[in-house]
């Protein structure tokens, strides 16, 4: 159903497997939106839009699938869930600007925290901030994306999404709301935002907001994504096209060795700004009920 511009639809299951590739610690995830209006050029989750009757280009950053029942279905799968945590936002950022309309995340929250789950909750959206003291009371976890602060190349990767700015001040006053918020360094992308000084100023400005922990992940290019990327950076950067080629493996992930080095630099700028590298340990929740069979 078609509602203010946004396309409803009821789930059926809404607790689902992340793809390895994603890079991140979680397993499970769940997504209130398909489809995200920030744009993002290298966002891995393009390839579900595919399954939904659209393409994984422009309808993902314009035709938000809006899911009205996420809540009610995640309290009963949750009634028979085995207490892993669970990622909340990957198919699409959950505090974007459909949110304002349907706020259905205090609605998640409520029902994650009410089953002893644990979460994180992965966003670049300052609406994040409407839920914080909800966020906090539930001992949520907090990621906010912040890949790069220069400007000329997030208006021209993630042209829907807020400045590098607006996000330093958003984990600001996250962690003066007291929630356990980190920084998703996320897509460090080949050879336009990987340079020492590129990295080394963002890091900086991380630690200046007052974050205690970054969590890195080089760019991922799983098919869908790969050709949406791929068509901008013929256009934009042709030059870069067969490095890309080289670096990138059939599964969409980077060398390792390059992965490794990247990562490496970031490790050693953290522990130059006394902050923790990486992923936290995954939180365990005290389950209320025997494990849910997704088979």
């Amino acid at each position: 159903m078609l509602r203010d511009g946004f396309y409803e639809l009821q789930a059926r299951t809404v607790i689902e497997r992340v793809p390895p590739a994603a890079g991140i610690a979680q397993q499970w995830a769940v997504s209130p939106y398909r489809g995200c209006a920030h744009a993002c050029r290298g966002c891995g989750a393009r390839t579900a839009h595919r399954k939904l009757g659209l393409d994984m280009g422009r309808d993902f950053d314009t035709r938000i699938v809006v899911r009205p029942n996420v809540a009610e279905r995640l309290r009963a799968e949750l009634q028979r869930w085995g207490g892993g945590e669970i990622a909340v936002g990957l198919g699409g950022d959950c505090y974007q600007a459909a949110e304002e309309t349907y706020r259905l995340m205090p609605r998640v929250i409520a029902a994650l925290a009410g089953a002893g789950t644990p979460f994180t909750v992965y966003t670049k959206g300052p609406l994040v901030l409407r839920d914080a003291e909800l966020l906090a009371r539930a001992g949520a976890r907090v990621a906010v994306s912040i890949a790069f602060v220069d400007e000329r190349i997030r208006r021209a990767v993630e042209p829907g999404g807020p400045p590098a700015q607006a996000r330093l001040e958003l984990v600001s006053a996250l962690v003066e709301a007291g929630v356990d918020c980190r920084v998703l360094m996320a897509p460090v992308l080949p050879l336009l935002s990987d340079a020492a000084d590129q990295l080394a100023a963002t890091v900086r400005r991380i630690a200046a907001a007052g974050v205690r922990r970054v969590e890195p992940v080089v760019l991922r290019l799983p098919p869908g994504t790969r050709a949406w990327y791929v068509e901008w950076l013929e256009q934009a950067h042709p030059q870069l096209v067969a490095r890309y080629e080289e670096l990138y493996d059939r599964a969409g992930l980077p060398s390792p060795a390059y992965e490794g080095r990247i990562t490496g630099q970031i490790a050693q700028l953290c522990h130059m700004y006394g902050m923790e590298y990486g992923a936290p340990e995954p939180a365990q929740g005290e389950p209320k009920a025997a494990q849910l069979a997704l088979v």
